[in-house]
């Protein structure tokens, strides 16, 4: 006698800005139950304060990209990094068993690059510090003058389709398996976010 089994599918949150929004994460990986809380124009200070959204899914994934808005709004890069290592740091603490991917910024054009190089160093460094995994999007989106890609985004900020089929990719490939490094060490609440000036460019 045969037994059908059924697997209840990890509800896996997607959290961001309109990077992150304008997704289809529902189509493109139908074996989880897609929330997707990415929100046009946030900042690292507004995903703080809609961390409690998040907690409320109950997810056993959480997948982060954030912080390329923080430029736009001329934040230091300590700002940004103290305000991207509070959000991941509040989801271990607050959703312990949940497996949260953190994803470097991607690169934007060259005025950009060193701090967002500077960004993702740090963040490289304190995802496994929380037991969070890193997902390096840098080299298949960066071109060899480590700026966007012209093929995967019509400014050098936006994706367009071939962008999005190459997040896809490469976030798929994190998702099969466990990326990130090995090091586990203890880590405290790093500061959150300050305020900067009026923007120039945002998603």
């Amino acid at each position: 006698m045969r037994v059908s089994q059924t697997t209840t599918p990890p509800t896996t949150v997607f959290l961001g800005d309109s990077l992150t929004a304008e997704g289809n994460w529902t189509e493109w990986f139908p074996e989880h139950r897609v929330v997707n809380l990415g929100v046009s124009g946030d900042t690292t200070e507004m995903v703080l304060e809609r961390l409690g959204s998040v907690i409320e899914e109950k997810p056993d994934v959480v997948v982060v990209m954030i912080g390329t808005n923080d430029l736009a709004w001329r934040r230091s890069v300590e700002q940004i990094v103290g305000g991207v290592e509070s959000i991941i740091w509040r989801l271990h603490h607050e959703l312990p068993d949940a497996r949260i991917l953190v994803q470097s910024v991607l690169p934007r054009a060259e005025d950009y690059t060193a701090r967002i190089k500077d960004i993702n160093i740090h963040l490289r460094q304190f995802a496994p510090t929380v037991k969070a995994e890193w997902v390096d999007l840098w080299p298949a989106f960066a071109d060899d003058s480590d700026e966007l890609r012209t093929d995967l985004s019509p400014d050098r900020l936006h994706l367009n389709e071939q962008g999005y089929r190459e997040w896809r990719r490469v976030l798929g490939e994190a998702l099969a398996g466990r990326v990130g490094q090995d090091e586990k060490t203890d880590a405290a609440p790093a500061p959150a976010d300050g305020h900067g000036n009026a923007p120039d460019f945002q998603v």
